[in-house]
């Protein structure tokens, strides 16, 4: 039952951990996705840093190798950026995610990067022309720059926020292309071009000043309000730069004597590059290789800044996402251990108590089945019922649950069950003493019966009548000891007791003389002891049943051996032997066991009376009686153990003198015949 109720209350733990378990889970969920957009993140910083580097890288190397400075300290630099950007790439792709649209693009960089150590060893050649070497990054550079249409996870404007990052990315690639196309414009010999290829460098210069345009409307449209603004402020800054810068190279040049021409704006400069003018004619307009590089590299360092922004913001973001998620994965799987842990503990204290009272429930009940009631309804049945305490008391359980109303209940069961016992007992004492004033009634109609056969007897000659009469008195005798067997079924003790120590020989004499067969009984080695005066009266009651059994049922011409023995712990044992029939080993058992506790009384008692009163008798003084079959193999044994609180060590062997006072002190109107006679068993 307990184990039930456990598994009871287990079930809504379980329930409680399988939904905290899934919350838990969410929670690591969203913890690790959070933590891939991270590493996401740090790849697209480190993907759009690496395309800065490489586009720049190919911008500041045109005046160098144009010029065919291939050992320029400028264009080293600038490729060492460029590979110290891979290696931190690299380093990134390691720790990313590994997703299918991040691998695809990954393995797009791959192949442009494949691509990079020859774009740089033919850059600006007869080889690799000048547009040519300028597109080659795109390589490169286009499919780090789309790796930034990854990020979002996190961000206010998921759907859109790779899409303003990749836009910036866009206008800053164009701003590079315009940079780099136009600075290969001013400063290369177009006597030496191939007939188109200025044409072609102009179509490539006009159509990414095109794009450029176009990017920045991307970006209008993906960006927000602030981005927006944002990126106005960055370009706002920078045209504030050129004009210091223009200042400064005009004080400059007035210091040193020399003429200066103020440069156009950025779009001015680039519309009159686009017009096809030579590098002589946009010189005398204030536009070089230097100023034009200056001022497109304002504008390149601005988007740049919003790029950078927008990936550190990014990555920014992405952090306090996955610290609030761990944060989150953390809290909620301590109060799902904590609640799940309250929450067993909670039933494991309502099984164990639960268990406790039940356990507490089932022990009382088993006691008061098995002892108690079986211990009071003994008490009930062997004393007077109004002397016996039959107040109950309750099952040590005190709560209101419905354990506690099982436990009330019992208790009215049990109260139930005292009552209708005692009320029984109650009845049969009535009955007790109905049988106790019948049976003293007749004892005294009896025993003036008795006085007057005796006087008959002795005033008879005839032999045949006095015969008769004789007879008449065993009839009469044998119906006084029906009288007396209800006296005993009442629980009477007797009304006359010997007041004496009496030997064992003298006692045993008078319970023979009290059997009609009495010639055929036969004592031997009795030992010297005397019985107490407060047993004489039914010790010789119980030995004269325990005769009479013996004699009816055993051949006429047959003898009863008495025999005693003293035990060295000072009880005595009484054997009487007959050559009866005997008795099945079944009926043996059960004739001990009623013996041993004899039964209440009944209407099943009038079948073995006789065994009902010898046990009766035998509990009163503490004696023990058993039968037992013959050792010679035919007939029983009545064994009677008589303890030593009732026997003493004897001076003399024999006393007829004793027995004979017994026999009086028995029965007054017959000498030599006692009062304590009794009907033999009916059941052998």
């Amino acid at each position: 039952m307990a184990g039930k109720l456990q598994a009871v209350l287990l079930i809504p733990v379980i329930v409680a951990l399988v939904l905290g378990g899934l919350r838990v889970k969410r929670s690591v969920d969203t913890w690790q996705d959070a933590d891939d957009a991270v590493r996401v993140a740090e790849l697209v910083q480190a993907a759009n840093k690496y395309a800065s580097d490489a586009i720049d890288e190919r911008d500041v190397s045109v005046i160098p190798l144009v010029k065919g400075d291939r050992t320029s300290s400028t264009v080293a630099k600038a490729r060492a950026v460029t590979d110290a950007d891979a290696r931190r790439f690299d380093e990134a792709v390691e720790r990313m995610p590994r997703t299918a649209g991040l691998l695809r693009r990954v393995e797009l960089v791959r192949t442009g990067e494949k691509q990079l150590a020859s774009v740089r060893a033919n850059a600006f050649t007869d080889r690799l022309t000048g547009v040519q070497t300028e597109e080659s990054y795109h390589a490169v550079q286009h499919p780090l720059m789309e790796i930034s249409n990854e990020l979002g996870f996190g961000s206010s404007n998921q759907a859109s926020f790779g899409r303003t990052l990749y836009a910036v990315s866009l206008t800053q690639a164009a701003e590079s292309l315009i940079r780099s196309i136009g600075t290969h414009l001013l400063v290369e010999d177009r006597d030496k071009l191939a007939p188109g290829e200025l044409q072609a460098q102009l179509g490539s210069f006009s159509s990414y000043v095109h794009l450029e345009k176009v990017a920045l409307q991307e970006y209008a449209g993906a960006g927000t309000a602030a981005d927006l603004a944002r990126l106005r402020k960055a370009l706002s800054d920078a045209e504030k730069q050129g004009r210091d810068q223009a200042a400064a190279a005009r004080t400059q040049a007035e210091a040193a004597g020399r003429t200066f021409v103020a440069p156009p704006s950025l779009d001015k400069m680039t519309g009159e590059i686009a017009s096809g003018k030579s590098a002589a004619q946009l010189a005398a307009q204030g536009i070089t290789a230097e100023t034009f590089f200056a001022a497109s590299t304002l504008g390149f360092d601005a988007y740049r800044d919003v790029e950078v922004y927008l990936t550190d913001s990014a990555l920014a973001d992405a952090h306090t996402i996955a610290d609030d998620a761990r944060n989150d994965a953390v809290v909620n799987a301590a109060l799902v251990l904590a609640s799940v842990l309250a929450a067993f503990l909670l039933a494991a204290w309502v099984a164990r108590t639960m268990s406790g009272s039940m356990r507490r429930l089932s022990a009382s009940a088993h006691e008061i089945a098995g002892q108690r009631l079986p211990a009071l309804l003994t008490q009930l049945t062997r004393t007077i019922p109004g002397r016996v305490d039959a107040r109950v008391t309750p099952i040590p359980i005190t709560s209101t649950d419905e354990i506690g109303e099982v436990a009330r209940a019992f208790d009215h069961v049990h109260r139930e069950a005292v009552r209708l016992a005692a009320e029984q007992a109650l009845l049969r004492a009535n009955i007790n003493t109905i049988f106790s004033n019948l049976a003293r009634r007749n004892q005294s109609l009896i025993e003036r019966q008795l006085a007057l056969i005796t006087s008959l007897e002795g005033t008879e000659a005839d032999p045949d009548q006095l015969e008769n009469l004789f007879r008449l008195d065993h009839l009469a005798t044998r119906v006084r000891r029906n009288g007396e067997n209800l006296l005993v079924l009442g629980g009477e003790t007797p009304a006359q007791q010997w007041d004496q120590p009496l030997p064992l020989v003298d006692v045993i004499r008078a319970a023979a003389s009290e059997v009609e067969q009495y010639e055929r009984v036969d004592l031997s080695g009795v030992p010297e002891a005397e019985i107490h005066g407060r047993a004489v009266t039914d010790l010789v009651h119980l030995l004269a049943e325990l005769l009479e059994n013996a004699t009816t049922f055993s051949p006429p011409q047959s003898r009863v051996l008495v025999t005693a023995a003293r035990l060295p712990d000072g009880r005595i044992m009484v054997e009487i032997h007959d050559r009866g029939i005997g008795l099945p080993a079944e009926e043996l058992a059960d004739i001990n066991h009623h013996l041993a506790d004899p039964p209440t009384v009944d209407a099943a008692i009038s079948q073995r009376m006789g065994l009902y009163v010898v046990g009766r008798l035998a509990d009163r003084h503490g004696i023990r009686v058993q039968l037992r079959p013959s050792e010679a193999g035919q007939g029983t044994t009545a064994l009677a153990m008589l303890p030593d609180t009732i026997t003493y060590r004897g001076t003399a062997a024999e006393s007829d003198t004793d027995t004979m006072a017994l026999a009086a002190f028995t029965d007054p109107a017959r000498p030599g015949v006692t009062a304590l006679g009794h009907e033999a068993w009916n059941d052998r």
